[in-house]
């Protein structure tokens, strides 16, 4: 189901508001009243939400509020934004390092009404939310707290291991784990980590029921924890599991643990803790304590599943035992058990051959193997397994246990903020190699990223994001180059982002006819024709458009596309032209005052930017790689909240006068600048660079020998003529 985002819109625009200047409230007259009013009604509004969110989905009525909600909250925050606009356009004029020329430009587009439009658009926000008030009050919503995710999930410990295909070596890996000595002072813990449906419980059965663990452990215990991680249910359910009949419901914590000690005295067991969720440390020591304080015999261990290597590495010394997916082989077997019945297989082999095209949609996930079988059991129609073949999983209707509905716990579990990232990642193709810099800076553009706290970047806050993401197994690390890093997600994961956020982000192909005015995030994954004035018809409210295959060889709809990005979308924070024919940027670009991710790499028919491009001062990422052009031009000078940027020019020597405004500059990337001798003096005022990444710079590597990242801070210490000669 679409999800709407709501309680992580408002927290950012409640944020924002509270984060505005004296200086930026002040550049409308008497709107602190009406701006505290609705930061009041917006904060009194988020404690309802976790209530709202939960109860949802059985009150249709309640659904339909919150998406008009959304909208509102939309809005409320690009009139936040506005303010944040106009303070920054007031200070490029007064900048002392900016060209006098470009200050005049700046200080004729004084915008004279603009604080009667920001007290009626504050207003009119207020009315809005105060004529869906009534309605929202008549749900009786109450203040709770954050337990969206929590869950009960019940597993045991039996299998019929001839249901089970491929998983003969990851068995004969943990039982060789479990069988090794330690030398742990600690209880051992095995953990097992992996995505939803990858099968560790069904793993963990298999290891549990063979006979040799059996013999070396005479006390088997099996638990599944499921979402709750309470220290006095765990024990009465390890009491429970090995005596039956011991009465401890009503026991403390003192009793429980003492009842345990006599039952563990002198045993060597095995204890399997399933389905692990909690990241609480102080949690995990106090059970473990409690083992600590026990005589049981040596060599008892622990085997624990999770989806999270944070859980993981919480519990254990261990390194985790990192389940992967099955191979093509096995899939199709298990499969044919599941879609076919008594080797009917062989008398269908035009189903067959769909069928194999069928399990290449699952990589390798053996759940999704099976939930795709299960729906064609028994199903002969060849129209209706090729239907299945080319619908997309998180379309498909599913029942609790299958493979979706699984893989959604996970998301539920993320945190608000982290969901509305993980939803964004749905822009990109399927089997897409993401750079980690591009996705922080995406979600940095559209606001999706808490304020920094002490001694923060933003850049910090997006890395601990993705690093969040990579510890709950929802991305996979590709290549880690230091700084950057490569990652992929897994087709399953990525049709979970594709479900959740069907309302919120819109892939666009020649087959789109229309799309919800409501979107705020469009991608177009297509080398065909599409009809880019048809699909843009009624919208207005888009923050994000990325262009990731529009037939190349069409000028003319690149340049339909980026028109009506300006001509509709006044409010764009990202657009992205990767490998555009486009030979011109339109001057109207400048109207994009909201615009701080601007992507034009490999737009090499791109001779020069557009005089109205000092227009563009929110910018915070400029990615410019093979745009030829000659010298940082004049006009990016105005761009002094860029943090990011990667450029190709010709010249010999940068310019430094370019330079001096650039005080936010993280990273400058310089690429295939063949002719560039030297840089500029001038990057030495740049006091908040810290890496500066020359890539097929000839002339630079070969008189100076660098090339790749520098730590620029750390650069700038070292003396000598060659280091000055650098800098002229």
């Amino acid at each position: 189901m679409a999800e709407t985002f709501l309680l992580d819109i408002a927290q950012r625009v409640v944020e924002k508001i509270a984060h505005l200047s004296m200086e930026e409230l002040g550049l409308a007259f008497n709107v602190e009243s009406d701006l505290r009013k609705l930061k009041e009604t917006m904060s009194s509004i988020k404690a309802m939400l976790l209530d709202a969110e939960r109860q949802q989905h059985q009150n249709e009525k309640l659904r339909l509020c919150m998406w008009k909600l959304r909208d509102i909250f939309y809005d409320a925050e690009d009139v936040v934004d506005d303010f944040k606009c106009e303070a920054l356009r007031k200070q490029v004029v007064n900048h002392p390092n900016i060209s006098f020329k470009v200050r005049f430009l700046a200080s004729c587009s004084l915008p004279l009404s603009f604080s009667f439009k920001m007290g009626h658009k504050i207003k009119s926000i207020n009315q809005r939310l105060n004529e869906l008030a009534t309605e929202w009050n008549n749900f009786n919503l109450g203040q709770g707290t954050d337990n969206r995710h929590v869950f009960h999930r019940e597993t045991h410990s039996c299998v019929n291991s001839s249901d089970v295909i491929g998983r003969d070596e990851d068995k004969e890996n943990i039982i060789d784990l479990l069988m090794k000595p330690s030398e742990d002072p600690n209880i051992p813990v095995i953990p097992i980590v992996g995505i939803g449906g990858l099968g560790k419980t069904t793993l963990t059965q298999l290891v549990y029921n063979d006979d040799r663990v059996t013999r070396c452990f005479p006390l088997k215990i099996w638990i599944c924890v499921s979402d709750e991680f309470d220290l006095s249910r765990l024990l009465k359910l390890i009491i429970h599991s090995i005596n039956k009949g011991e009465k401890c419901d009503n026991l403390t914590v003192e009793a429980l643990q003492i009842c345990l000690r006599s039952l563990l005295n002198d045993k060597k067991f095995l204890l399997v803790l399933d389905d692990v969720w909690n990241e609480n440390r102080a949690r995990w020591i106090e059970l473990r304590d409690i083992f600590g304080s026990m005589n049981y015999l040596c060599g008892s261990k622990i085997i624990m599943t999770t989806r999270s290597l944070k859980v993981a590495f919480i519990m254990s010394s261990i390194h985790p035992y990192e389940l992967k997916g099955l191979p093509f082989e096995d899939c199709l077997t298990l499969f044919i058990k599941w879609a076919f019945n008594n080797e009917d297989e062989r008398q269908y082999p035009n189903l067959m051959r769909i069928g194999k095209e069928i399990v290449q949609k699952c990589k390798g996930v053996p759940l999704a193997v099976r939930t795709l079988g299960s729906l064609l059991f028994l199903k002969t129609d060849e129209s209706y397994w090729i239907s299945i073949r080319d619908s997309e999983i998180w379309m498909l209707e599913q029942s609790e246990n299958d493979i979706l509905p699984v893989l959604k716990l996970s998301y539920n579990h993320l945190p608000s903020h982290l969901q509305r990232c993980l939803a964004l990642l749905s822009l990109y193709k399927k089997d897409e190699i993401y750079y980690s810099d591009q996705v922080v800076y995406l979600w940095m553009a559209n606001g999706l990223l808490e304020h920094p706290k002490q001694k923060q970047d933003w850049e910090d806050v997006g890395d601990q994001y993705l690093n969040e993401l990579r510890s709950r197994c929802l991305i996979q690390m590709n290549l880690d180059y230091g700084d950057v890093f490569t990652f992929k997600m897994h087709d399953l994961i990525h049709d979970l982002a594709l479900e959740v956020s069907q309302k919120e982000c819109k892939i666009v192909n020649c087959q789109t006819k229309t799309i919800d005015e409501n979107v705020r995030h469009l991608s177009f994954c297509d080398d065909k024709q599409i009809n880019v004035a048809q699909v843009f018809t009624k919208l207005k409210n888009v923050r994000t458009v990325m262009v990731q295959e529009v037939s190349k060889e069409s000028k003319a709809i690149h340049e339909s596309l980026v028109s009506l990005c300006v001509s509709n979308f006044k409010y764009i924070r990202a657009l992205c032209l990767q490998d555009s024919p486009l030979t011109a940027l339109p001057n109207s670009i400048g109207a994009l005052k909201h615009l701080r991710e601007l992507d034009l790499t490999n737009c090499c028919n791109i001779k020069k930017l557009p005089s109205s491009f000092y227009k563009l001062r929110r910018l915070q990422s400029l990615r410019m790689r093979g745009v030829p052009l000659m010298q940082l031009p004049v006009s990016m000078e105005t761009l002094i909240e860029l943090r990011y940027l990667k450029i190709t020019i010709k010249a010999k020597k940068l310019k430094g006068s370019r330079l001096r405004s650039w005080t936010s500059l993280q990273c400058l990337v310089l690429v295939d600048c063949d002719n560039l001798e030297c840089l500029s003096k001038e990057m030495k005022c740049l006091t908040e660079l810290t890496h500066l990444i020359l890539h097929g710079c000839t002339e630079l590597s070969d008189r100076y020998r660098i090339n790749g990242s520098l730590d620029w801070q750390q650069w700038l210490k070292k003396k000598g003529k060659p280091f000055d000669n650098l800098l002229k």
